[in-house]
């Protein structure tokens, strides 16, 4: 009889990733093996304060009850289908999250990703079939320092080298632009423009918060010129920002939205095109599909992410606790701290290269009990749970403090 394998430690199981994993990833050297509301424990016991929430995919902490229940009651019913059958889960997900948005239609997908190359492809559609560009020659601008996924088309118009480095050829039909320049935007915009998709708020470069007014002006722009506005809204949307949506806090309404992260709950993933009717109603049966895109369980899911936002709480407590997090990140400028972005309870703060890189400080940080992320340089990102209580926000900012000092 064998014996039963004995647990492994955090850094045995760290060894044990190396030979069989693609080292696609550089995590930090902790062990997640359970989770609650803002709080994850490693193998060993100890307790983190999780400051990244899973880059918005947990928007709503760890294991929320409300969505843990809805998808419970799925798994004990129907999980998949696949597209070729109807489920009874679909239309109720579907017409929440259009009306939620203030959209006419949904086409669910699975992955950020997914929802971006769904996005391209409708775009592209909808400029031959209702703009009339001649077949082939659909152009689409995008921003400078964008991140928008890791497929070869997406990776094919970054300006990140290391996401792009030995990974082409590259699909043609784009245009890079600026970020926040809409002179550059208008000399890009020609009569093949599809459309113009951009991250209302940067994720990955550092939560860069574009001026007051220019996504109104992209708005005006594209309507102007007749080509679609698609905002990618995968970590800004969904209540992470103080609103429904960050195109919201300009009074913005976008031709095409792209959703992911959070409204899978942290529990499956899913995401969605959504859109007007005009736009969205340009695919026919054939021409785009997934077989896991709006199963049952993720509508179920969905349905509950979208049942928790349309109450507003979620979005109040991402504004009024962002306030507190603008405050303590203030207190730092010129102590560490040389400058921040902050939008909701979302900011990409700059500390001074002197001391350490966005790595370094954030091992200093789990050091200290609370996981963030680094991104370019000396940023690091900070995008709690929007669950997350005023005095564990402060005990975070508190360590930041401490680790700079």
């Amino acid at each position: 009889m064998t014996a039963p394998a004995r647990p492994r430690t955090s850094e045995q199981l760290i060894r044990a990733e190396e030979p069989v994993l693609a080292h696609n990833y550089h995590p930090l050297p902790v062990v997640v093996a359970r989770a609650e509301g803002s709080w994850v424990e490693d193998v060993e016991g100890n307790r983190y304060l999780d400051m990244l929430a899973g880059y918005s995919a947990l928007n709503f902490g760890h294991r929320h009850p409300a969505l843990i229940e809805a998808a419970h009651r799925q798994l004990d019913r129907l999980t998949l289908t696949s597209r070729a059958f109807h489920n009874d889960r679909l239309a109720e997900f579907a017409e929440r999250l259009a009306e939620l948005t203030g959209m006419d239609m949904v086409l669910p997908m699975n992955t950020g990703a997914e929802a971006v190359e769904s996005g391209i492809k409708v775009a592209r559609k909808w400029a031959y079939d209702v703009k009339g560009v001649p077949e082939g020659r659909a152009t689409i601008v995008v921003a400078a320092e964008n991140f928008h996924g890791r497929t070869t088309t997406i990776v094919g118009f970054s300006t990140d080298e290391t996401a792009r480095a030995g990974f082409g050829p590259f699909t043609p039909g784009f245009k890079v632009v600026p970020y926040n320049d809409l002179a550059a935007l208008e000399a890009a915009v020609d009569d093949t423009t599809a459309a113009v998709l951009i991250e209302p708020i940067q994720g990955e470069a550092g939560v860069i918060v574009p001026d007051d007014g220019h996504l109104a002006g992209v708005r005006e722009l594209t309507r102007r010129r007749n080509c679609l506005f698609v905002a990618d809204e995968i970590q800004s949307g969904l209540g992470r920002t103080g609103r429904t949506l960050a195109v919201e806090h300009e009074g913005v309404v976008p031709d095409v939205l792209l959703l992911g992260k959070a409204l899978g709950g942290g529990i499956v993933p899913v995401s969605a095109v959504v859109a007007r009717r005009e736009v969205l109603g340009v695919l026919g049966p054939g021409e785009h599909g997934s077989t896991f895109g709006g199963n049952p369980l993720a509508a179920a899911v969905g349905t509950a992410v979208v049942e928790l936002l349309e109450t507003g709480t979620f979005q109040r407590r991402a504004a009024e606790l962002g306030v507190i997090l603008r405050e303590g990140l203030t207190e730092l400028i010129g102590r560490g701290v040389t400058g921040f972005r902050a939008r909701g309870l979302w900011a990409g703060v700059d500390v001074d290269p002197a001391l350490g890189t966005g790595r370094e400080i954030s091992e200093r940080l789990m050091r200290e009990g609370v996981l963030v992320k680094d991104t370019h340089g000396s940023t690091i990102r900070l995008a709690p749970p929007l669950t997350i209580t005023a005095e564990e926000l402060r005990s975070a900012l508190g360590a930041l403090e401490k680790v700079l000092g």
